[in-house]
């Protein structure tokens, strides 16, 4: 597989296109050459919905098997997360390859990932690309779901644009979690588990019926384990768990036409996240253990030993109620969800990752989110050709986030080397704070940082529909729509106390330039043959035998530092007036790692974006035969405009340069993305759907186009946010199964991609347009295999394996990241060291799990996740500050434990 991966992506595309199809169209083959009696089973499991692509989804907002479902999704029932041992949504992409799940700085920054792209969480003034449901409530922000799945009936990965039939538009896929309704039966379960790591997980559910109409459910748990990252710094634990949650559930149902569904829910977490390993050390990670900072040695990054300096902590609180209102009339139906949901954040960590104590109190998130949602549907069930559905849907949230960075007391150390490493030894920050008229300790001072605060009031509706018309029997014509208007306003409060920070160094320099040539002169009238100091200066200018020269040397001077103010000494040299010298003291702005920013609202900023789209689908569905369905559709999205809610929120271009024309400009004030434009998203796409009763499989081929997607790339000391021309991504699909036996099933998974930057000239690292997208595996492979044996005294034998592959890649933070800032403090692509060094990351994972069940209820499980102790870096990024060293973010190790489960 691997030697496939390095041949062309031309030939790579055919044998998966010729491969997948082969696989898809000869299944019905399979299921031919079975004997009578196998056929019979297999007519038996097809009326089973809980086996194979019988699966009941929602994705079309009726109730369809998963072969008649014209999209494509991916569909985990309760019963692999069960045996497979998924914790969290974060587990579910060992087993849907178009999925990806990953956790960086902190809990809050996870990021779903649906065929390669999704947007970052690091800035939680963006909407996720991919958006995230929860019986049919739309989570905002993806750290509103990371907690355990409880009660979970199967999870829906849609896959591609979704905006007809989901109210909140989403530009790349949906993820829709269901959870099962109460039930008029009295049942339940419990369960415990224990693991290494010191891992326990304990949780209960129990329904039943209150009255002939009312059925309630109640589920609780709590998921600890101890980290298995050590901080040599203090010997604490790092990436531990520690989580919690409790639900409620009531629904009414009048067993005729009207059903309403009361969820109340609340979780919690509070944990160390998250460890960070340096993979490539740099001039300043010695300057950083000279001043008794440590990082972990190169080559042991995966070793799970780091130094910080700062105890981590990341503290979420998730609560919501929500009410769903189902009411049948005639061919008709009325859906009602209205709910409210509340977060709260609170996260600390050491973002320098050394432990060194560079930065302190870096509280990297304090966050209070609050959200409003009402959607409503009418759907009719007519007997005719024509049938519908018409929705509205409202959104209202209210965010407000702060964050704040503090110098530590090594701070000033290491400030002092970089600046005496850029000078080659002429300059320390003592002198500096001289030769700029500084009280001395000012600059780099113990304290001192960035404050950073954020409200951001957002209110969005949409009208979407759904006309589906049966042209014959066998084929279904599908058009829709959704108007989505968005507003969103933005008020800021950002301050820096960093002094060194707020210093112009061209004005400041200008004036040191202006100094030294007045010296200069002085001293050369004097005969000194060298500078003239202060006192020297003063008497010439108030000597009455040497005043009448001191305007004349006075205005050379001055005239000398305003001509070489604003150069550098490159740009000096390559002029060619003989007086030029340059400005030495520009290339000290590199190290100016706090700036101020303009605050919004202002003159020119009103802190406000307005947005409205019109967005589309139309498909084809026909039905081949009784068992193989396909589907062409064109399909687009839209993601409204996203604030930047970072210390780096700077004003546009075109606003930059009318701020600083009226005056109302701070210092340092450079121009950068105050908002990133509307993303829009196209996707054409092709599909095949088959189920023969023993085996079913799905079959996909689709070109997405993401125009101004959302990028937020983090270039060493700040998130860039962008928007990126146009990215484009040709992919093929293909999951299926096959029951060789009744007890045996056996599943494949994959998904090729080709994206590529049609056009990204802006990007924070340069022109992209034209390369590859860095970052996605070009092909990702679920394999997996299920053995549920029936014994003689009703017991089951349950073992179950699954194996997740990722193709090798070179890894990189979401874009082409690797900027560092040189000790000269000029920005580094370093290209040709990184082919020389490349980081890979290939995935090999495998899960499995052993159940022994018996009849009564009672079951026994062996389990393990990476059974293999596959190790390697997820995400790597430029360090903090620190030139071209990188860091990067270790995966999980090796899990195992035990788990006693009771069910009734």
């Amino acid at each position: 597989m691997r030697s496939t991966i390095t041949g062309t992506a031309g030939s790579y595309r055919f044998i998966l296109l010729a491969g997948a199809a082969a696989a898809a169209l000869a299944l019905p083959g399979t299921a031919l050459a079975q004997d009578a009696g196998d056929q019979a089973d297999a007519a038996e499991a097809e009326a089973d919905i809980d086996t194979g692509n019988q699966i009941i989804v929602t994705a079309t907002k009726r109730a369809q098997t998963l072969q008649d479902t014209p999209v494509a999704v991916s569909v985990t029932t309760a019963e692999t997360i069960e045996q497979a041992q998924i914790r969290d949504i974060a587990d579910i992409s060992s087993v849907v390859p178009s999925l990806r799940v990953s956790q960086l700085q902190s809990a809050f920054a996870t990021t779903f990932s649906v065929r390669g792209f999704g947007t970052d969480g690091n800035n939680l003034g963006l909407e996720p690309s991919v958006a995230v449901f929860v019986d049919g409530v739309y989570r905002s922000r993806a750290v509103s779901q990371i907690s355990d799945l409880p009660n979970l009936q199967r999870v829906e990965v849609l896959r591609g644009p979704q905006s007809t039939l989901f109210g909140k538009n989403a530009s790349a896929g949906v993820i829709s979690l269901v959870t099962k309704a109460p039930s008029f039966e009295l049942e339940g379960s419990a369960e415990v588990s224990y693991g290494n790591y010191d891992a326990m997980v304990a949780r209960g559910y129990i329904s039943g019926p209150l009255s002939d109409t009312i059925a309630a459910s109640i589920a609780g748990g709590i998921n600890k384990r101890d980290g298995f990252v050590t901080n040599g710094f203090n010997g604490d634990d790092l990436n531990d768990r520690n989580r919690w949650f409790g639900r409620a559930d009531v629904l009414f149902d009048n067993n005729e036409n009207f059903t309403f569904r009361v969820i109340g829910d609340w979780d919690e977490l509070d944990e160390k996240c998250c460890a960070v390993a340096n993979l490539r050390p740099a001039a300043e990670t010695g300057l950083i253990q000279l001043i008794g900072g440590r990082v972990n040695a190169p080559g042991t990054e995966l070793d799970d030993v780091v130094f910080t300096d700062v105890v981590p902590f990341n503290k979420v609180r998730n609560w919501g109620v929500s009410g769903q209102a189902d009411y049948e009339f005639g061919n008709m139906a009325l859906t009602s969800i209205t709910a409210y949901r509340d977060t709260r954040i609170r996260a600390n960590q050491d973002v320098d990752f050394t432990s060194a104590a560079l930065a302190t109190g870096a509280n990297i998130g304090q966050s209070d989110i609050k959200t409003f949602t009402q959607e409503l549907r009418l759907a009719s069930d007519f007997d005719g050709p024509l049938n519908f559905l018409l929705g509205g849907y409202y959104f209202n949230e209210d965010l407000e986030t702060a964050d704040q960075i503090l110098l530590g007391r090594d701070f000033r150390a290491y400030a002092n080397g970089l600046v005496q490493a850029a000078s080659g030894g002429a300059l320390n920050v003592a002198a500096l704070e001289n030769l700029f008229g500084a009280a001395p300790g000012t600059y780099f001072a113990d304290g001192t940082g960035f404050f950073n605060e954020f409200r951001q009031e957002n209110e969005a509706y949409s009208i979407f529909g759904q006309l589906d018309f049966d042209v014959t029997d066998r084929l279904t014509l599908t058009v829709g729509a959704n108007y989505t208007k968005d507003a969103k306003d933005v008020t800021s409060n950002g301050r820096t106390t960093d002094a060194f920070s707020q210093v112009n160094l061209v004005t400041a320099g200008g004036r040191v330039l202006t100094n030294q040539a007045i010296a200069t002169q002085v001293g050369n009238a004097l005969g000194l043959g060298r500078l003239a100091t202060a006192a020297e200066i003063g008497g010439f200018a108030t000597n009455p035998a040497t005043a009448g020269f001191f305007p004349a040397i006075q205005a050379g001077a001055t005239a000398f530092g305003q001509l070489n103010a604003g150069l550098t000494p490159a740009q000096a040299a390559a002029d060619a007036n003989p007086l030029t010298t340059g400005n030495p003291f520009l290339g000290l702005a590199a190290f100016q790692f706090l700036p101020p920013i303009v605050n919004i609202p202002n003159a020119v900023e009103d802190g406000r974006t307005r947005d409205d789209k019109v967005t589309y689908l139309a498909r084809a569905s026909y039905e081949v035969t009784d068992t193989l369905n396909a589907y062409i559709s064109y399909a687009t999205g839209f993601k409204a405009s996203s604030f930047n809610l970072t210390r780096d929120s700077r004003p546009l271009p075109g606003d930059f340069s009318q701020i600083i024309s009226q005056g109302i400009g701070v210092p340092n004030l450079r121009p950068g993305t105050r908002f990133a434009l509307p993303e829009e998203s196209t996707v054409y796409e092709v599909g095949l759907k088959g189920n023969w009763g023993i085996a079913g499989a799905n079959f996909t081929v689709f070109l997405q186009t993401l125009e101004n997607f959302q990028s937020n790339t983090f270039v060493g000391n700040s998130f860039v946010l962008a928007n990126a021309g146009e990215l484009e991504t040709f992919g093929i699909e293909f999951d299926g199964y096959v029951k060789p036996t009744d007890s045996l099933t056996l599943n494949l998974a994959l998904t090729y991609l080709e994206p590529e930057y049609k056009s990204f000239p802006g990007s924070p690292v340069g022109d992209l347009s034209g390369q590859t997208v860095q970052g996605i595996h070009p092909l990702s492979a679920s394999f997996g295999a299920t053995w549920d044996k029936e014994l003689a005294n009703g017991d089951r034998f349950i073992a179950r394996g699954d194996y997740q592959y990722e193709a090798p890649i070179q890894v990189l933070d979401g874009l082409t990241n690797f900027v560092g800032v040189n000790l000269d403090g000029s920005q580094n692509f370093d290209a040709a060291r990184l082919a020389a060094r490349p980081f890979v990351r290939e995935v090999n994972n495998v899960n499995a799990s052993v159940t022994y069940a018996l009849a009564m209820g009672l079951e026994f499980t062996l389990w393990a996740r990476n059974l293999t102790d596959n190790r390697y870096i997820t995400t790597i990024f430029p360090s903090v500050a620190q030139g071209q060293s990188i860091s990067g973010y270790p995966n999980q190790p090796r899990t195992y434990g035990g788990l006693v489960r009771f069910r009734f």
